[in-house]
């Protein structure tokens, strides 16, 4: 039945590759299962499986507290967030030193 459908988008980048992948899945899927019907491991065999099983999620910029229980609606956009690989205030720490090493 075309009415226990729901019409999704789930969200994945890298900084050199991005999918978006638009799914119809039946009403009462979560964000967790929602991601896994995407399947981003196919569309990104580079990174391991475990990348995307455990990944924080959002709706359109909204962080997700329990992705396994939250229930996607009409429209949604679920994006994967990638780990962060440096923290962003040791990052900008870093650059202000790099900056001011180099007025000298």
């Amino acid at each position: 039945m075309a009415a226990d459908l729901c019409a999704i988008e789930v969200a994945f980048g890298l900084p050199h590759k991005q999918r978006l992948v638009a799914l119809e899945v039946p009403s009462g899927t979560t964000a967790r299962e929602a991601v896994a019907l995407a399947d981003l491991p196919h569309l990104f065999p580079e990174l391991p499986r475990e990348t995307f099983d455990n990944a924080p999620l959002g709706i359109f910029g909204q962080a997700i507290r329990d992705p396994a229980r939250h229930v996607v609606a009409p429209g949604d956009r679920v994006e994967v967030y990638r780990p962060l690989l440096i923290d962003p205030k040791v990052a900008r720490r870093e650059r202000a030193k790099r900056q001011a090493g180099s007025a000298d």
